[in-house]
């Protein structure tokens, strides 16, 4: 049986390195319908309509793109430093200690690590806005990301461990990680890497995910898989790899679940030969969207 976290109450944002930020700039506003809520003189944060302060924190580095952290909000202050003692009795170490965020967005954070260089920011205390609300074709909020692991059950007792979340269904490649009553908000990607595999937006509706799907394809970027109904969750989704060979996603209608909900095994999960969601319609994720999912790798 899956819980919610005691520690966590959901995903808030993920920064990444990028090596032009106007460029990035340009594509999350003017195409991928996020806003910008701060800037710094080498960093860019946007926003959803939602109250999240931002789902995107960018940062101008040279290079390949990066994944610098996975960003959650915590349930306490407590709960900072009970995720900060935990790390360390799991296999983990602390990046950053308890302290003062001092970025936009603000707050009191912790960051910890796994022994695979994955680090997780746990945020108490940050702003919020106040004008959150729903606007078609704009993301509200994101909905998941999902990091690719060599060793998944290693990983997955991690986040069990020190982040209290729990499975919520295991397929044959991803294992879906629940904190509160999203179906997931972190999976991770049965792989023999340790990379970002995507970031989702969650849309306000279906309809706005398809929009979404145009506009990305009027901009010159492809549907990289999709539309499609994921079976997990049962969300409707639009893959594109974005600049920088970061993979994006819109979703909507993420399964909404409580602690009655039972894990589902691989062979619970199972599509017949040439299906690769519940609709059918969408052919396999591409060959360029496979070799994405591996690009994007963490900092060391």
């Amino acid at each position: 049986m899956t819980h919610a976290s005691s520690l966590v109450s959901g995903v808030r944002s993920v920064a990444l390195n990028v090596p032009d930020l106007a460029q990035a700039e340009a594509f999350f506003t003017g195409t991928w319908h996020l806003s910008v809520a701060a800037r710094t003189d080498n960093a860019l944060y946007l926003r959803g309509t939602g109250a999240d302060h931002h789902l995107l924190a960018l940062h101008q580095a040279e290079g390949a793109a990066q994944i610098r952290c996975v960003t959650l909000r915590a349930r306490s202050r407590a709960a900072l430093d009970q995720v900060a003692d935990r790390a360390q009795q799991h296999g983990g170490h602390v990046v950053q200690a308890v302290a003062p965020v001092t970025e936009p967005g603000g707050g009191t954070a912790v960051s910890i690590g796994d022994a695979d260089g994955r680090v997780f920011q746990l945020v108490w205390g940050d702003e919020q806005h106040t004008d959150a609300c729903e606007v078609p074709d704009r993301p509200v909020r994101l909905a998941h990301a999902v990091l690719n692991s060599h060793d998944v059950e290693t990983t997955r007792r991690f986040l069990e461990q020190v982040l209290d979340f729990s499975l919520a269904d295991r397929t044959r490649i991803m294992a879906f990680m629940r904190c509160n009553d999203d179906h997931h908000s972190l999976a991770l990607g049965d792989t023999d890497n340790d990379a970002l595999n995507h970031i989702a937006f969650l849309m306000p509706d279906l309809e706005s995910v398809m929009r979404g799907g145009g506009r990305m394809k009027d901009a010159g970027y492809s549907i990289e898989w999709g539309p499609g109904r994921h079976g997990p969750g049962n969300n409707a989704f639009n893959y594109f790899i974005g600049p920088f060979e970061v993979v994006i996603e819109y979703t909507a209608e993420v399964e909404q679940v409580d602690d009655s909900y039972q894990a589902g095994q691989p062979s619970d999960w199972t599509w017949p030969p040439g299906r690769v969601d519940q609709w059918g319609i969408s052919a396999p994720p591409s060959d360029r969207l496979k070799a994405a999912q591996r690009a994007v790798r963490f900092v060391a």
